[in-house]
């Protein structure tokens, strides 16, 4: 698969997973391909958890709610530190933003499929200092997102998306 198949076959994944192990391996190259992205100033602002031990998973969604990906049979928590990166800019939103996305397309591409819960974990009710807390996770750090890996037990099926025509344009807003 080429990257721009990845990027087509990428969608959200709210279904269930089949109960088969994701090999460290696989969990190790899809880490990779998110320490890879682009990071502003150079900050690395990202650091990854994997969770593949039925026992943390189990404690993470525990403190999950409303529940997401219980089936699956790993996760990877992304978190994020807030580091100025260049007059009194941080990037640290763009920089995890970008490591998931490169996270995404590498687990469509080793065949699992995923979904990017983030607004889940940072609201107002700290499920993710609770999942922080589960994973041992030092002050200065901040779980931002949560992406539970496995193989889709349930069919894929793409969003509608509006078209190329009504979303982008040349030289100018609204010019074909």
């Amino acid at each position: 698969m080429n990257v721009l198949e990845a990027i087509s076959k990428r969608h959200s994944y709210r279904g269930k997973y089949k109960d088969l192990a994701v090999p460290r391996q696989d969990l190790v190259k899809i880490m990779e391909a998110g320490l890879s992205a682009p990071s502003g100033c150079n900050k690395q602002t990202t650091s990854l958890i994997a969770v593949d031990d039925p026992e943390v998973l189990k404690k993470l969604h525990e403190v999950i709610i409303p529940p997401v990906g219980e089936t699956a049979p790993a996760a990877i928590c992304v978190l994020t530190q807030r580091i100025i990166a260049y007059r009194d800019k941080c990037y640290a939103v763009q920089d995890y933003a970008a490591a998931i996305e490169n996270m995404l397309l590498t687990i469509v591409e080793l065949g699992y499929q995923s979904c990017w819960y983030e607004g889940h974990v940072t609201d107002d009710d700290g499920i993710g200092k609770k999942m922080a807390k589960i994973l041992n996770v030092p002050d200065g750090y901040d779980l931002v997102c949560f992406l539970p890996i496995g193989i889709a037990e349930d069919e894929i099926k793409a969003p509608n998306k509006k078209s190329f025509s009504e979303r982008a344009w040349f030289n100018s807003f609204g010019q074909s």
